[in-house]
């Protein structure tokens, strides 16, 4: 197998390795870095699903493992098959996603809110405040549609709709809402017939049809799981996993009306993969023009794009897309390569919140085809793709340094200086800035870890295109510098860089 020559090009490599680390190496690296109890991976190659994998424990209490069946709550992920309802009603002319929110929900919404468009809420470009920002939203209540219209009504609009996007939750509650007007039913009986039941996923559902839907799970103690010898239910059972905060307390189960629209879905890896690979044609959405309308960025009244749409986000890399996001006790992540010579998504669910898997999940993509990958050394550099142009992009980190009260020491634009002797590259930066009172800590233990110090954030456009925001990995640096690698500051450095990365490259 050592001399075998992989194929880099149309089903990828027979090993699926990137950078000489293996995809279960990435993922339980992962795990242990960020101390996740259990993980679902999936991947597509279009039409197939060439792999899906349970890694870890879907219940710490009961030892129960992650596996191909353990359903997660999927959260934001909710709002792709909320967006996929809209345009479907739109293809059978129920509704027309160009009219204004007061045509069908008139008396349910304050005046403010009646000129603005379905197709604005779909782009969370409406300017409505976010339910989940309101001092009274408490995620475990099940409230009524009613009641989260009327905790944000008096909320003045953030702005003029259509001329900004900030991703609210409550526009999603309202797109449930007028499913609902629409088709005299349910919102939720209308997503099981025209995608889950559609598509036959069996293990996918809303959080109140758990129990119809699993195996009630039975605890691994005491060998009670033997009951798979004389219950057939028991033979390899679908369960829901329980979901962890960050200090891994167990999280109660969130009622289906806490996100209405937005992340009451349920569902496992292999399912979500499922409803991915429909999303590719017209077996969800049928018309072509249709589907290009929730699957690109969103142009606003200024003419201003903003690379974003009902939830998915958009970069450079041509025909990438991603959404993702955390609800409590879960977090979930799906990118879609949908260009011909790709055709590559990958899921991950994941029962701890406020996980971002963006970077995993690039590099689990890149062990199916080199041209997913950044073309650095991903082992010493932490590399995220941005959504906007090389200048945006450092303008977002910028503005995050000043948020945070961080002091930036210099900037370096590489493509000026390359022009002043006569040469060309792409858009490059770099920005150097530190906390001395973090940094001298570290120095007073080993001096020469000056060297390191400041911290540096690159940003360049590459040749096809994309543009990548990367730093050093503290923690592989601190290796070289005897104790520095158990020092809690440099874990710290690093989960800074990667949030600082993560909020300069996302709209949400």
């Amino acid at each position: 197998m050592a001399n075998t020559i992989l194929p880099e090009e149309g089903r990828g490599a027979s090993v699926v390795a990137y950078q000489q680390e293996s995809v279960d190496e990435m993922i339980y690296n992962f795990m242990k870095e960020h101390e996740i109890p259990g993980l679902t991976l999936a991947i597509v190659q279009a039409p197939y699903i060439p792999r899906v994998v349970g890694y870890g424990l879907c219940d710490i209490g009961e030892k129960r493992l992650a596996s191909t069946n353990t359903l997660w709550a999927i959260g934001p992920l909710t709002q792709g098959y909320t967006a996929v309802a809209i345009m479907q009603l739109y293809e059978q002319d129920k509704l027309n996603i160009y009219d204004a929110l007061g045509k069908y929900l008139n008396d349910q919404i304050p005046a403010a809110w009646q000129q603005i468009t379905l197709f604005e809420l779909m782009q969370h470009a409406s300017g409505i405040s976010d339910y989940r920002d309101n001092a009274k939203y408490d995620m475990s209540t099940a409230y009524t549609p009613k009641q989260l219209i009327e905790m944000v009504a008096p909320v003045p609009l953030l702005f003029e709709s259509g001329t900004e996007v900030r991703q609210s939750a409550t526009n999603f509650l309202l797109l449930a809402q007028v499913i609902e007007r629409v088709t005299g039913g349910d919102y939720e009986d209308f997503i099981r017939k025209y995608q889950i039941e559609y598509l036959g996923l069996k293990e996918t559902c809303f959080s109140n049809d758990l129990s119809r839907l699993i195996t009630e799970p039975v605890a691994c103690n005491n060998n009670l799981h033997a009951l798979f010898k004389t219950d057939k239910a028991y033979i390899d059972p679908a369960e829901n996993a329980v979901g962890y905060d960050d200090t891994l307390h167990q999280q109660p189960l969130l009622p289906s009306g806490a996100l209405k629209g937005f992340a009451g879905l349920w569902a496992s890896a292999r399912d979500v993969s499922l409803w991915d690979i429909a999303l590719a044609g017209s077996v969800l959405i049928k018309k072509p023009e249709n589907r290009a309308l929730i699957y690109s960025a969103t142009t606003l009244k200024s003419g201003k794009v903003v690379p974003a749409m009902a939830g998915w986000q958009f970069t450079n890399h041509n025909g990438f897309m991603d959404i993702k996001g955390s609800v409590k006790g879960f977090s979930s992540y799906l990118s879609r390569f949908t260009g011909a010579s790709e055709l590559v998504c990958v899921t991950l669910l994941a029962n701890k919140e406020n996980i971002d898997f963006t970077n995993l999940a690039r590099r689990i993509a890149s062990a199916f085809g080199l041209s997913m990958s950044a073309g650095v050394n991903d082992t010493i550099l932490y590399t995220y793709e941005s959504a906007f142009s090389v200048d945006e992009t450092m303008a977002r980190i910028e503005a995050q340094l000043k948020k945070a009260g961080t002091p930036v020491f210099a900037q370096f634009d590489h493509e000026r200086n390359a022009q002043e002797v006569g040469l060309k590259m792409p858009p490059t930066r770099v920005i150097v800035f530190g906390s001395p009172l973090v940094g001298t800590h570290l120095m007073l233990e080993e001096p020469s870890f000056c060297v390191e110090l400041p911290l540096k954030m690159a940003v360049w456009q590459d040749a096809k295109g994309s543009v990548w925001i990367a730093f050093p990995k503290m923690k592989i640096r601190a290796q070289l510098y005897g104790n520095l690698v158990n020092n809690p500051i440099i874990a710290k450095m690093d989960q800074l860089l990667a949030n600082l990365a993560r909020k300069a490259a996302n709209v949400y």
